[in-house]
C-alpha cells in the first residue's frame, strides 16, 4: 500500500485521502452519488474500476506497454525527490508494504509480507506488534525482518537532517522497535499515540538502504538495488525513456500473469497519440476533454473512471520574495476564480463540479466542511485592498513596490495542456488586480526535482494522489520547517506552531470524532495562511485495451500487480 504521505503528480488531479473508517468514497456499495446532468439523469461514480477477473481468467503471459508522463531519477519513494506519482506507480510492483487497501479504503494485511498485525497494548504506552510471512525475502536472497523495519524507523524519525526524508509524520513518535520472539516478529513501542499507524513502513526499503544518510540519498539514483515484489528491475533506457520490469519467478507468491511491463514515458500529450495508434496498452489520460475524446474513440479500448484519493490544487511558495506576505498571498488567492478554473478543467469529461474547500477531507466524505469561508470565495475588490495595504501599489497596469513589479513565475510541465490552461486563466483574472503572471513552461522530468521541490517558483499547479489516512498523508505538505531549516513536502513552505499542534491532536486522536475535529481546526488555519489552495475533486480517467483486467481507474484500490494481464 502507498505510504502515509501523498505523492505528486503533474498532469493527474483529484482529492484527499478518505478516512480508515468510512467505506468507499461516500457508499458502502462502492460508488459515490453523483450531480444531476443536464438531461436530469443521476450520476454514479464509481468507487473503483478496474475490470475485476479471477485469476483463472486471466491469461498466463504478455508484456503490458504502459505510458507514464514522467522519468524518476529518485527511486528511494521515502526520499522527498522520490515522492512522486509514477514512481509509486512502478515501484509498488517491486516492493513491499505491510497493508492494503480496497475499493472501499478498508485496510487490512498483505499476507504475502505480514500474516498479522494489531495494537498489542494501549497502556502506558501503544504497542503494535507485527508477524511477517517468513517466506518473505529480498531479491539479493536476505530475509524480511524485523531490523528492516527497525532501519526504516530510525531513517525516517527526522533525529537526522542528513536524511532528505519526505516527512518524519508517525516514525517520529515511535520511541523503540524491538525484535520479538524471533527475526519475524515486530514490536514496535509508541512515545505518544499515534492513530493512523497501519500508514506506516510502506513501502518498506532494505535495513542496508536506511542505515546511513549516503547510502539512503544516493543509492537508488537511477538505480533499483533490490526488490521483493511479484517483479523485479529488468533495466532502464535512458535514450527510449522506458523502465521495464519482469516476473520475479522467486517471488513466494501468486504467480504474475504477465511477462513484463514496459514503462515508457513521454510528455502527456504524446501519451494520446502513442495509445491511440496502438502503441500503448495503458495510459492516464489527465484532465484533458480532447484527450479524453480521443481516448474513447480509440478501437478496442475503453476509458474507466472512479473517484480518485486525489486533489487538484495551486501551490504558493511563500518563501520567495514576492509571496512572503500572507497579506499578499490572502489577497492573490481572492483573485483567482477557482469555479472559473474548475468549469475549464472538467468541460467535456461528464464529471461533476463541486470546489474543494477542505485540504484534508473530500467533498462526499463524512468529517469534511467547507472551512474556506471569505478566503475561498472570489473577490478582487477585497484582493486590490489586501494589495495596496500591503505597500504593492497600481503604476500602469502592474504594482510595484520598491521599485520591483509585482510578476509572479507560474511553473508548469511542458505538454500539460491542463496546467498551461490553468497558467493562462491565472494570468488573466490576476491581471484584473494589477499582478503580472508569467508561465514558464519547463521539461516534465524537471519540474519536481529543479522547480517544485527546490521552490523554484511563485505559483504552480499539479495534484496530491492520497492515501486512505487523510492527516498522516497530509501531515507533511503543511507542517513548519523541520528543525528550522527543513520543509521536506511542504512545498509552499509556509507553516505555524498552531497548524502543527491541530495536525498532531488529530493523529493522535484514537476517537475518530475528535480526530475530525481537530483536522478541521488545522484546516482552518490553513486557509487563512495559504500554501495550497484547493481546486477541485477531479476523476481518474484511465484509457486501457479493454481486453486488460485488474487495472484502470483503481482509487483506493491497491492493484494486484501479479494479477493484472490480458484476457481472452
Amino acid at each position: 500500500m502507498n505510504s502515509s504521505r501523498r505523492v505528486v503528480a503533474a498532469a493527474m488531479a483529484v482529492t484527499a485521502a478518505l478516512p480508515l473508517l468510512l467505506a468507499g468514497c461516500g457508499s458502502g456499495q462502492g460508488g459515490v452519488p453523483g450531480s444531476q446532468d443536464s438531461a436530469g439523469d443521476e450520476r454514479t461514480i464509481k468507487a473503483s474500476d478496474v475490470n475485476p477477473q479471477p485469476r483463472d481468467k486471466v491469461k498466463d503471459g504478455g508484456t503490458l506497454r504502459w505510458g507514464i508522463n514522467e522519468f524518476p531519477s529518485q527511486w528511494n519513494r521515502n526520499h522527498v525527490d522520490g515522492n512522486l506519482a509514477m514512481a509509486a506507480v512502478i515501484s509498488n510492483a517491486l516492493l513491499p508494504a505491510p497493508f492494503t487497501s480496497d475499493e472501499k479504503a478498508e485496510i487490512s494485511v498483505d499476507a504475502d509480507y505480514v500474516l498479522d498485525a494489531r495494537v498489542t497494548e494501549q497502556r502506558p504506552k501503544q504497542v503494535v506488534t507485527y508477524r511477517l510471512n517468513p517466506k518473505a525475502k529480498w531479491s539479493d536472497g536476505k530475509p524480511i525482518t524485523w531490523a528492516d523495519y527497525q532501519a526504516q524507523w530510525q531513517a525516517l524519525s527526522g533525529r537526522d537532517p542528513a536524511f532528505h526524508i519526505v516527512s518524519a509524520t508517525g516514525y517520529q513518535d515511535i520511541e523503540k522497535v524491538a525484535r520479538g520472539k524471533d527475526d519475524h516478529e515486530v514490536v514496535v513501542t509508541f512515545r505518544k499515540p499515534f492513530g493512523d499507524w497501519q500508514a506506516l513502513f510502506g513501502p518498506l526499503l532494505p535495513a542496508a538502504t536506511n542505515r546511513s544518510a549516503q547510502t539512503f540519498n544516493n543509492a537508488w539514483v537511477n538505480q533499483i538495488p533490490v526488490t521483493a515484489g511479484p517483479f523485479k528491475f529488468g533495466g532502464f533506457d535512458q535514450t527510449a525513456k522506458t523502465i521495464t520490469i519482469v516476473r520475479d519467478d522467486t517471488w513466494w507468491g501468486d504467480r504474475a500473469k504477465l511477462d513484463k511491463i514496459i514503462y515508457r514515458a513521454s510528455e502527456q500529450d504524446s501519451l494520446i497519440g502513442a495509445f491511440n495508434n496502438g502503441e500503448l496498452d495503458i495510459i492516464d489520460v489527465g484532465t484533458s476533454a480532447p484527450n479524453y475524446a480521443r481516448a474513447k474513440a480509440t478501437t478496442g479500448a475503453q476509458v474507466r473512471q472512479a473517484a480518485g484519493p486525489d486533489f487538484r490544487h495551486l501551490t504558493f511558495n511563500g518563501s520567495g520574495e514576492l509571496l512572503k506576505d500572507r497579506n499578499v498571498r490572502q489577497a492573490v488567492q481572492l483573485g483567482i476564480n477557482r469555479q472559473a478554473i474548475a468549469q475549464s478543467d472538467l468541460q467535456g469529461l461528464d464529471w461533476p463540479i463541486a470546489l474543494l474547500n477542505n485540504h484534508f477531507f473530500m467533498n462526499t466524505q463524512e468529517g469534511y466542511q467547507d472551512n474556506a469561508g471569505p478566503l475561498g470565495a472570489y473577490n478582487p475588490e477585497k484582493a486590490k485592498q489586501l494589495l495596496d495595504a500591503a505597500g504593492w501599489k497600481l503604476n500602469g497596469t502592474v504594482r510595484q513596490k520598491d521599485g520591483k513589479p509585482m510578476d509572479l513565475r507560474f511553473v508548469v510541465p511542458s505538454g500539460v495542456q491542463t496546467s498551461k490552461a490553468e497558467g493562462e486563466l491565472v494570468q488573466t483574472m490576476l491581471a484584473q488586480i494589477g499582478v503580472k503572471v508569467t508561465i514558464k513552461a519547463v521539461p516534465s522530468d524537471d519540474f519536481f526535482t529543479k522547480y517544485v521541490i527546490p521552490g523554484n517558483f511563485d505559483l504552480t499547479p499539479f495534484a496530491y494522489i492520497g492515501t486512505p489516512f487523510p492527516v498522516s498523508s497530509s501531515y507533511g505538505i503543511y507542517a513548519n520547517a523541520a528543525n528550522g531549516q527543513s520543509w521536506n513536502a511542504n512545498f509552499g513552505r509556509t507553516g505555524s506552531a498552531a497548524i502543527d499542534e491541530a495536525m498532531s491532536r488529530a493523529a493522535q486522536s484514537l476517537d475518530p470524532v475528535r480526530a475530525r475535529a481537530a483536522t478541521n481546526a488545522a484546516d482552518r488555519l490553513i486557509w487563512e495562511e495559504v500554501n495550497v489552495l484547493p481546486l477541485y475533486q477531479r476523476p481518474q480517467l484511465v484509457a486501457v485495451r479493454q481486453e486488460l483486467a485488474n487495472i484502470g481507474a483503481r482509487g483506493f484500490d491497491d492493484l494486484r500487480y501479479q494479477d493484472i494481464g490480458f484476457t481472452d
